[in-house]
């Protein structure tokens, strides 16, 4: 496959380019779901192709193919330096990027069993199982499962040198019940998705998960609604993880900040001369963006650029330091690319992504933190979010809470929601849980959108319970 890719490498310095790399990518996946006992799909999805990125005369072109032969290696790479040569007599400013060393390297995922080597009815059985635990409880109307098998493997070459091959197994579930009683419907879910073999799916003892869930929809159809009130919020992990990537995540990528990207997740409130000098939150508040954990669904070898996977700290106690940047972005603020550069398929052009965005754990445990609490709310499980163009404004709806009351967990409430601005929620931390056995937890995220046309990347995101003062919570019905 090398000297195959090749080919695009060398005509495209035979045209003038005065850089080109090469991307192939083969990805095979395994999506398998069921509703309410009947099989919704079973499918085996395969493709493949490559696309060559090229700067010629301060201008970027691409070009891409399905089919990968001599012959289209030749016509992608003469399509991508016209395209370039193109870009350049309009591009107000030149392009350029950091240089890098050469790499040559092979990253593979660490799997114990192969999740393309379990027959699908062994799947399907296990869905079926679920299901059967799913609906045991009366008042479940839709019990809804799947499981996902993903394995990508991938080729980079570039005219400095670099020849990296990487191979990415992913797997993951998700399982739902939906409650209809008492005039009233509700649902309770879990999914996760990590960076491993089918062993991740034993791991999630789903059926055991799935008599837990059934039995919470239950009860919430005949819960007291969440009040209307300023009060105490308590996040739990999941719910967290979804904070963090709308609110942390999207805004510390550069080039939203350079307006270069603007699509689904919008700009940023983040501007350069924020890094060293912006509060973004508490000192209990330490953000790291770390592409080397073992396991986690952002994790890689290299990014789409040929950079090392690295781990970076983002906001350390309540500063903020650090973007999320790529070859080119990076030296405007005088530093090397962090290694985030990622694209959805070989047809694609990279762009700033997310990796493993975590929140660091504190030094407090659950337990702690509501003892410690008078009056307030805990909220779980990611039911709805809305936020505007700049991450600032923000609105999620999980889908259950508790009432705390006196230092103590008390009433079930359904419908929760809470809303506030990103500059002033992180700064109103003040408690991080973690000290306790399983409260930081990882959550695989495999539908990031990003782009126009829009490219899905699968980050994760680990997080422990924590506390926010002062949040608006409940649904003003006027």
């Amino acid at each position: 496959m090398q000297d195959l890719l090749q080919v695009a490498i060398r005509e495209a310095e035979r045209l003038g380019a005065d850089y080109a790399d090469v991307r192939y990518m083969e990805r095979k996946s395994e999506p398998i779901s069921m509703k309410n006992g009947a099989v919704v799909s079973v499918a085996l999805q395969e493709e493949q192709g490559f696309g060559i990125r090229v700067m010629h005369s301060g201008a970027w072109g691409f070009a891409s193919r399905s089919v990968t032969s001599e012959v289209e290696l030749r016509r992608a790479a003469a399509e991508a330096v016209a395209l370039a040569r193109a870009s350049a007599k309009v591009r107000p400013c030149p392009a350029s990027f950091a240089p890098l060393d050469r790499v040559q390297d092979v990253y593979r995922t660490k799997v114990q069993k192969d999740p393309f080597t379990v027959p699908p009815e062994e799947k399907l059985e296990l869905l079926a199982d679920i299901d059967r635990e799913l609906r045991a409880e009366s008042a479940i109307r839709v019990a809804e499962t799947s499981l996902l098998s993903l394995c990508e493997r991938k080729w980079f070459l570039s005219s400095e040198g670099s020849d990296i091959e990487q191979t990415i197994y992913q797997t993951g579930a998700s399982i739902a019940a939906t409650a209809i009683g008492n005039g009233d419907r509700q649902r309770r879910s879990f999914s996760n998705y990590a960076q491993a073999g089918y062993e991740f799916i034993d791991q999630l003892n789903l059926k055991t998960r799935a008599t837990g869930i059934a039995a919470e929809a239950k009860q919430l159809l005949t819960a007291d609604p969440c009040p209307v009130l300023e009060t105490t919020l308590i996040l739990g992990s999941s719910q967290l993880a979804l904070q963090i990537h709308e609110s942390c995540g999207h805004p510390i990528e550069l080039d939203r900040v350079l307006g270069s990207e603007a699509s689904f997740a919008g700009t940023s409130f983040l501007s350069p001369g924020m890094v060293g000098e912006y509060q973004y939150g508490s000192s209990e508040v330490t953000i790291i963006a770390d592409a080397t954990l073992p396991g986690s669904l952002g994790t890689f070898g290299y990014d789409d650029e040929g950079v090392p996977a690295q781990r970076v700290t983002i906001v350390d106690k309540g500063k903020f330091l650090n973007f999320l940047t790529s070859r080119e972005t990076a030296p405007m603020l005088g530093q090397a690319s962090n290694g985030t550069m990622r694209a959805d398929g070989a047809t694609n052009l990279p762009l700033v992504r997310m990796t493993n965005i975590n929140l660091d754990p504190g030094d407090w445990t659950l337990d702690e933190v509501i003892k410690d609490t008078q009056h307030g709310v805990f909220m779980e499980s990611p039911k709805s979010w809305s936020l505007d163009d700049k991450r600032l404004n923000f609105h999620f709806g999980t889908e259950y809470a508790y009432e705390i009351r006196d230092g103590a967990i008390a009433r079930l409430l359904k419908n929760p929601a809470y809303t506030d601005m990103t500059t002033r929620f992180w700064p109103a931390c003040d408690a991080v849980a973690g000290k306790g056995h399983g409260e930081w937890q990882l959550w695989g995220m495999p539908s990031c959108a990003k782009g126009e046309p829009v490219q899905i990347a699968h980050v994760a995101h680990g997080a422990a319970p924590a506390r926010f003062r002062g949040v608006r919570v409940g649904v003003d019905k006027q």
